[in-house]
């Protein structure tokens, strides 16, 4: 069920702005237990939202690892999103009108307080496992050093503990696809539409990669001289996330992305911060993977004490970690039963 919680006290951003109140959407599955040691929180990923079995079926689903008749699950729309959590569309307490382009810069950890704002507000005092792909990933590991005595166990998949070099060059080719659109600073919620459209255009580069875009869209007709396949399907791609997504949240949230950094604040050795993590944690990761290659979820393996790594062969780059979900909620379900 989706449910709203609104918060009225002042909730100050890891920047030293102060919103004057804050609303986060969320969904719940399943029931908690009377001990309440049944407790699933999923942190999603840059456009997905709070109703994750809709975008995570087969891992978040009846008789899958994550299993509503068994455990009590609970995803919130992270902050600065724009599927009812505050944002740049929702109204700004002070002009009564939507933030827009104005919404604050947010952290990771900001994400990750509202987080913790709700587990309050929800009367959790333990979760049994947090778990998250690619940027939800980002969240799983800070809450989990941010709240060691509430995280049981992490699942972390297709992510890294700080952003790379790499991740952060792409978001800004995003960002100046988005500032390019001369409308995305405008107070309406379709402004920068069509950077929106080449933004995603850039991210699907990177979610994917030339094998499975040559065995998927190539074109066997050897007449072609325009009109291919490809293009297409990029051009397509970007028509369906402007239909349900929003411009200014997205330039924010990869702004977001980039201030990933486990480190930061906690002595700037990422292998010490990593060592310091004492959950159990189970880390997959993708073996064609542009993104957050596999190099970044073995780095992590090698310092989390009794971490367990396993990498799955895929042909589907960055969203393996949502196609493949056969394995890895196979590997999931297995590894909970171990750990």
């Amino acid at each position: 069920m989706l449910h709203r919680f609104i918060s009225q006290e002042p909730f100050e951003l890891e920047n030293g702005i102060v919103l004057p109140s804050l609303e986060i959407a969320y969904h719940t599955y399943g029931e908690k237990n009377v001990d309440g040691t049944n407790v699933v929180w999923v942190c999603h990923a840059l456009t997905a939202n709070a109703e994750v079995m809709a975008w995570w079926p087969g891992v978040v689903d009846d008789a899958a690892a994550i299993d509503p008749a068994k455990h009590f699950i609970v995803c919130a729309n992270i902050l600065g999103s724009c599927y009812g959590s505050s944002g740049p569309l929702s109204n700004d307490p002070h002009t009564g009108e939507p933030y827009y382009a104005d919404f604050p810069q947010v952290t990771i950890r900001d994400m990750v307080k509202a987080h913790i704002l709700l587990r309050k507000h929800l009367e959790i005092d333990s979760i049994a496992l947090c778990m998250g792909g690619s940027m939800g990933g980002y969240q799983a590991i800070e809450w989990a050093l941010m709240e060691p005595e509430i995280i049981g166990r992490i699942f972390l998949i297709a992510t890294s503990a700080t952003e790379s070099a790499w991740g952060i060059a792409i978001h800004e080719a995003q960002r100046l696809a988005i500032e390019a659109d001369g409308s995305w600073k405008e107070k309406h919620p379709s402004a920068g539409a069509k950077g929106l459209k080449a933004a995603r255009a850039i991210g699907m580069l990177t979610y994917r990669n030339y094998t499975a875009m040559v065995r998927q869209q190539q074109d066997m007709d050897s007449e072609k001289i325009d009109n291919y396949r490809a293009a297409s399907y990029i051009s397509y791609q970007g028509d369906k996330l402007v239909k349900r997504f929003n411009a200014q949240s997205y330039w924010l949230l990869t702004k977001s992305m980039d201030s990933h950094h486990i480190a930061r604040r906690r002595g700037g050795d990422v292998v010490k911060v990593l060592q310091a993590i004492t959950q159990p944690t189970l880390i997959i990761g993708i073996t064609s993977d542009l993104l957050c290659p596999l190099e970044e979820q073995q780095r992590m393996a090698a310092s989390i004490p009794g971490a367990t790594f396993i990498g799955i062969d895929s042909m589907y780059g960055h969203d393996g970690f949502l196609v493949e979900w056969k394995q890895v909620s196979q590997h999931l379900a297995e590894w909970m039963v171990r750990s």
